[in-house]
């Protein structure tokens, strides 16, 4: 799915950084023997490439719906019958559609005569939604899936709706007209199913209170790198898995954020929360990610880095990513850092 700052076309650049780092550092040990922690992981695409590299993996989010999807991409390796799951999205691809949270509230004619008409969603893709939301939650309770399929449908439904969103790549905004992908009558894909011996824990909490009691060997630090909240253009998604009819409000229907702001996008406080962060991180090798336009600066993340162990970084040209192309940006790429600190 899309996702703001994705480090997907990095994985390469990440993997070698941290293995020259490994061997400069005289480590013996195999991957099958270290743990890797990723505590701002997104979607799970660095969690998931150390994981099928053999690392265990400590895999966090403060979003709800990037815990679900990282519930089925790392802890649900070999524990689904992929064709009972393929039967059971068969099966909820022929449930109704409901006019439920979703359709009353993000698609065009679910919002008539309310004093904001938004077209997220079509009519027909709005009710599928609501019908397999319901349904999902339905066979859970029932006893009918486990915790683990209920993770695979959910994370499913969650990815394939974001096929068929009328935006252009985040729910900051819908589009005035409906793009050609969101017209398509929505279809339930199964994400993939993932086969290793890795074990990996997935939380879902606010990283300063996490870092306190989770430890490892090596550390991958993925935070916002500006102002932009991660909660608020993501929100639709994060209702869709909580499905907990929230209250919403304002033009694109926002739902309540407040315990899910970060730090990380203020700037009279982000180099406070990272110099704690790494103070309590209880990792030998620490990496962050950020690139050359981040609210702090390079000169910052070095001076908090170096006061803990032996500080370098590494660096590479990366595509900047727009959500909307007809967005003006000074240049189409900016450089991505990946400061290294081997703590003492």
């Amino acid at each position: 799915m899309n996702y703001i700052g994705s480090k997907y076309s990095l994985i390469n650049f990440l993997k070698s950084s941290v293995a020259k780092t490994l061997e400069q550092n005289g480590e013996t040990r195999t991957p099958s023997e270290m743990v890797f922690a990723d505590l701002f992981a997104g979607t799970g695409v660095v969690s998931a490439a150390f994981m099928q590299d053999g690392y265990s993996v400590i895999a966090n989010d403060i979003q709800y719906f990037s815990y679900v999807i990282n519930k089925h991409v790392l802890e649900n390796s070999g524990k689904l019958d992929e064709g009972a799951c393929a039967q059971l999205i068969d099966e909820l691809n022929k449930v109704d559609g409901v006019e439920g949270f979703i359709y009353k509230n993000y698609c065009y004619e679910g919002t008539e005569g309310q004093e904001h008409r938004r077209m997220y969603f079509t009519e027909h893709n709005a009710k599928k939604c609501d019908g397999m939301r319901l349904a999902v939650e339905d066979m859970h309770n029932k006893g009918d899936i486990n915790d683990n399929e209920y993770f695979f449908l959910l994370a499913s439904l969650i990815n394939s709706m974001d096929k068929y969103a009328n935006t252009a790549s985040v729910y900051g905004a819908y589009l005035k007209q409906l793009k050609k992908s969101a017209q398509s009558e929505m279809k339930l894909t199964a994400l993939p199913i993932t086969h290793t011996q890795a074990q990996c824990q997935v939380y879902n909490e606010d990283i300063s209170k996490l870092i306190t009691h989770v430890s490892g060997d090596i550390l991958y630090l993925d935070p916002p790198y500006n102002a932009r909240q991660y909660c608020t253009n993501y929100h639709l998604l994060e209702t869709i898995a909580r499905y907990d009819n929230p209250t919403i409000y304002g033009k694109t229907g926002l739902r309540e954020y407040a315990d899910q702001k970060s730090v990380f996008c203020i700037k009279g406080q982000v180099e406070k929360a990272f110099a704690e962060l790494i103070k309590n991180a209880q990792f030998k090798y620490i990496f962050l990610s950020y690139n050359n336009e981040g609210l702090m600066s390079c000169d910052a993340i070095e001076r908090i880095m170096k006061k803990y162990g032996k500080y370098k970084y590494f660096i590479q040209d990366h595509r900047r990513y727009k959500a909307d192309n007809a967005r003006e940006a000074k240049t189409d790429k900016t450089v991505e850092f990946l400061h290294c600190l081997v703590k003492k």
